[in-house]
């Protein structure tokens, strides 16, 4: 058995916590700790059950998905487990800094290093630009992209919401004209990010990102091409003008999320506009959860300061997710419908490949039924499970605090980052053979930026409180472009060996450009 990966250092800012026993910060405890108290706010067993696993960095999938189960018992449940999760994580987590330990909620209003604001303007003149979707190198928009919409929700790409949603986009251009929101952008540079579209449609930028040349370069070029405003955040000792920076990224420029949050914080807290709070960096490894632990941080002292500031993520397609009964049901009878040959080929090896995707409905108090979709893929490991859980469970008590939270699952992309998983990059370049697709960069954040402005602008969005939702889960549900990860009849990760197994013969035959 393999130990969980540990943190040999102490990092700086935001931390795992030192685990008693063993003397070290331990990512597999904090995780273990986090998910038995939201399991304890309404099953005790389950609670015990995760406490009892050994192995974690093997057994933790199970315990993802049961909190899913436990919180479709009823809308109250869910609610309960995420506010106990979240409390859980304010708990574990610390801010690490000279003096030691600090709880994160003391760390948020202890002073550091002040933050400045450089202004700079774009230098395009234009009306906001047309929303346009690339696909496979064409930009798509109007009657084209209307297609294109439709053959993505029969091919199950999409849920009909998403689709909707986005012909209601195409329906009012005047939506994208964004001059009169604030959009605060942690991790502005995020290559499946909006930045590059609310930096052409007029839009306030807040940006952060940390202070190095590669992101803040990109961030840079995007909004001189565009027609919006940029504020970004500049230490008070630097003295850097936009002159500086027509030769690039000046040192000085930009925050760090995991050792600035306090001062970001009170930055950002001194617009005089609500926000709309982004929450879109992705680091790698155990450093993903403690930037997710940071940005939520941030976002919710932001919507305590001002209960009109709203909050967004990205969420992951590979992980456990309550959907309708219709969902489930359509996955169930496209395993029931398969051929006799793939049921005589699979039979042998049921137990291990070609798995089913979902077997059963649950009830609900709410009198609906609802299923559970699993496309967690273990490759991505339990840091990174807990990072986009502990969005998602953000998302929900935003909601149920009557503030806005905007949570839209955006399909798998070929991002730098992702790619550079081999296993992961393999799966992507071959996981068209059980209709999952894959998209590019700019395809995703073409279709994510549309829906963000959607969940702004129409009134009756899911996302809004004042929106009656039967369940917390259901606002996951909304939108949802999973890529046909809740459409395919097999348990995803049953199958990713047989897609990277032809991804990598795709990716290694004589004369082919390799994907991603």
């Amino acid at each position: 058995m393999q130990p969980a990966p540990e943190q040999d250092q102490t990092p700086e800012g935001i931390a795992f916590p030192t685990d008693p026993a063993s003397g070290r910060r331990s990512t597999s405890e904090a995780s273990r700790h986090i998910l038995a108290a939201a399991a304890e706010a309404v099953s005790p067993e389950a609670a015990a059950a995760i406490r009892q696993t050994r192995n974690w960095r093997k057994g933790y999938v199970e315990h993802f998905h049961r909190l899913v189960e436990l919180g479709l018992a009823s809308p109250e449940a869910a609610v309960a487990i995420a506010r106990a999760a979240l409390d859980a994580t304010r708990r574990e987590f610390v801010f690490h800094g000279a003096d030691g330990d600090l709880p994160i909620n003391d760390a948020m209003t202890q002073s550091q290093d002040e933050l400045t604001t450089l202004t700079i303007d774009g230098r395009s003149t234009e009306g906001p630009a047309p929303w346009t979707v690339p696909v496979d190198g064409e930009a798509l928009s109007g009657d084209q992209l209307r297609v294109q919409l439709e053959r993505w929700v029969c091919r199950g790409v999409m849920e009909r919401s998403a689709a909707d949603a986005l012909h209601r986009c195409l329906d009012n251009p005047d939506w994208f004209d964004l001059s009169d929101r604030t959009f605060a952008l942690l991790g502005a540079a995020s290559e499946a990010g909006p930045l590059r579209w609310l930096a052409r449609w007029r839009a306030r930028l807040v940006a952060i990102d940390v202070p190095a040349a590669g992101p803040w370069n990109r961030i840079l070029e995007e909004v001189r091409q565009g027609n919006g405003v940029l504020h970004a955040p500049v230490a008070a000792n630097a003295g850097i003008t936009d002159q500086d920076l027509h030769h690039g990224w000046q040192e000085g420029l930009g925050a760090n999320l995991l050792t600035q949050g306090p001062a970001i914080t009170r930055w950002l807290t001194g617009f005089d506009t609500p926000l709309d709070v982004g929450c879109l960096a992705y680091l790698h490894g155990e450093k993903h959860t403690r930037v997710s632990v940071a940005m939520d941080a941030i976002a919710d002292a932001l919507q305590q300061t001002n209960p009109d500031t709203t909050i967004a993520y990205m969420a992951t397609p590979t992980d456990s997710f309550a959907v309708p009964e219709a969902v489930a049901e359509r996955v169930m009878t496209a395993w029931r419908e398969r051929s006799l040959v793939k049921k005589a080929v699979q039979w042998p090896l049921n137990r291990y490949v070609f798995a089913p995707g979902v077997t059963r409905t649950y009830g609900c108090s709410n009198g609906k039924r609802y299923g559970i979709v699993d496309s967690t893929i273990t490759q991505q490991g339990p840091n990174y499970a807990l990072a986009k859980r502990l969005q998602q469970w953000r998302a929900i008590v935003a909601r149920a605090e009557g503030r806005h939270a905007v949570m839209n699952i955006a399909p798998s992309t070929t991002t730098r980052s992702v790619t550079s998983n081999p296993a992961l990059a393999a799966g992507f370049a071959g996981a068209d053979l059980f209709n999952v697709e894959v998209f590019a960069p700019e395809t995703t954040n073409a279709l994510m930026a549309a829906l963000w402005v959607h969940e702004l602008r129409y009134g009756k969005a899911a996302s809004r409180p004042e929106t009656t939702l039967d369940h917390p889960f259901e606002l996951f549900m909304d939108n949802a472009i999973h890529g046909g990860l809740w459409s395919v009849p097999y348990l995803p990760r049953t199958v990713l060996p047989f897609a990277a197994a032809a991804g990598f013969a795709r990716q290694h035959m004589p004369g082919r450009r390799r994907k991603g």
